[in-house]
């Protein structure tokens, strides 16, 4: 069970500016936030510990990158038993084209977030990873136009 934790605005300045840049210096974010730097970093440390904050990633653009298509894939399996969930879900962790998924209730059982580099690579990755998977029945794909908002920042 996952617990939420007490945050002040000091918290939250913190992680609003963490979210921002993550690479900002103890210094400069005690002086946003105005706290000393020994106070700003055991307030940050706290926040690690608290599992609040999971970690600090580097974020890549995506087209720079040579993956300029994204698609939403929903797949349906032929079963919804432990087993058969537990099965998917291992078999997509190792896959990097798949950015995100998600256990759904409702029609589908899973949405993923696929990344591909062109309408071959897509198709390779529809018909050799995707339906391969296992337990999976049906492979329904949206591709996207563009992207109005990408963000990882929470509102906190």
């Amino acid at each position: 069970m996952t617990t939420t934790i007490e945050l002040d605005s000091r918290d939250r300045s913190i992680l609003r500016i963490l979210q921002q840049d993550g690479r900002i210096t103890n210094s400069d974010l005690a002086e946003k936030v105005h706290l000393s730097p020994s106070a700003c970093l055991r307030r940050v440390r706290q926040l690690e510990e608290s599992g609040l904050i999971r970690g600090y990633a580097m974020m890549l653009d995506d087209k720079i990158a040579g993956f300029p298509g994204t698609a939403f894939v929903f797949v349906t399996l032929d079963q919804q038993g432990r087993a058969s969930l537990e099965s998917f879900e291992q078999a997509v962790q190792s896959l990097p084209e798949i950015l995100e998924c998600h256990l759904l209730a409702g029609a589908h059982d899973y949405l993923m977030r696929v990344i591909y580099r062109d309408s071959a690579d897509f198709e390779r990755i529809h018909t050799d990873i995707i339906t391969q998977l296992p337990g999976v029945t049906r492979v329904q794909s949206t591709l996207t136009l563009r992207t109005i908002k990408k963000t990882s920042a929470l509102p906190v």
